[in-house]
């Protein structure tokens, strides 16, 4: 790992698809010039990910750790476990960002877990603060915090325009998940 290189933190957010199919690309970018990849997954416990798979088959360099129950998570009342689990992420996050062993660290759906209340927003900030200069750092999730936004070196928006979910299409396996 090069410490003299630069790191930044990315935000991918908003209601378009795309925001962790974004991070993921850039982790398959980072991973063909050598560096050390860690993905940690909020709010995500489903094991039927094509990522997963695709990581341990093809993608050595790319460490994934996934925290949440395989539900989804009551936004007005999430479960103690949904607490729990999303208190463990952002600990486990904390130890990844600030051990600064991995040039490129994506915290999918962290975004979500703060707007949801899983995690604060105190923490959230820590986490960023704690991240060493050459550490990449990439937040995913709607609806990111207005202070995340102010910490972070480039912010990227999905837009929705159309999506076949609309039109009565199930998510479809290798494409949404």
């Amino acid at each position: 790992m090069d410490k003299s290189r630069i790191g930044c933190m990315q935000i991918y957010t908003g209601n378009g698809k795309g925001k962790t199919t974004a991070s993921l690309g850039l982790a398959v970018r980072a991973i063909g010039h050598g560096h050390k990849v860690f993905m940690l997954m909020f709010m995500k416990g489903c094991k039927n990910y094509g990522e997963l798979s695709a990581a341990k088959k093809y993608l050595p360099g790319l460490t994934i750790e996934q925290y949440g129950l395989e539900t989804f998570v009551n936004r007005e009342n999430p479960s103690p476990e949904d607490v729990a689990e999303a208190q463990k992420a952002v600990n486990r996050a904390m130890q990844v960002v600030a051990g600064g062993d991995y040039d490129l660290v994506i915290l999918d759906e962290i975004n979500v877990a703060l707007d949801y209340n899983l995690v604060s927003l105190d923490q959230v900030m820590k986490l960023i603060e704690s991240r060493p200069p050459h550490v990449e750092l990439v937040l995913t999730g709607r609806n990111a915090h207005e202070k995340v936004i102010e910490a972070a070196d480039l912010v990227t928006e999905m837009t929705l325009v159309k999506h076949p979910f609309y039109q009565g299409v199930e998510a479809r396996e290798g494409i949404e998940y």
